[in-house]
């Protein structure tokens, strides 16, 4: 499975590993809910489990996905400043009309 996270996105995961409340666990995302071609994404600190695959980001962060999920493989973490602070989560290889917001 494949995950990327751009910059600002991995210094914020950093630091949340790094707090005290991440002891011993990792970044996991998941679905919150699908429509139909694509799905809204979450992260939470969480520890992996038996159907968990642990993905190699080129920023140094292991992401955890869960291996039965197939709209979690590709998924981007993006964090952005502006125009308002917080993560994005989408998935450019499952969402075939591009980008939108709701």
């Amino acid at each position: 499975m494949k995950c990327k996270i751009n910059r600002n996105a991995a210094k914020v995961l950093q630091n949340m590993l790094s707090s005290e409340d991440a002891e011993g666990k990792m970044i996991r995302v998941y679905i919150t809910h699908m429509h139909g071609d694509h799905a809204h994404y979450e992260m939470k600190l969480d520890t992996p489990t038996e159907h968990d695959e642990i993905v190699k980001t080129d920023k140094d962060i292991d992401i955890l996905l869960d291996s039965r999920e197939e709209f979690l493989d590709g998924v981007w973490i993006k964090y952005f400043y502006v125009p308002e602070e917080g993560f994005e989560i989408t998935n450019p290889s499952k969402e075939p009309h591009g980008h939108h917001h709701h």
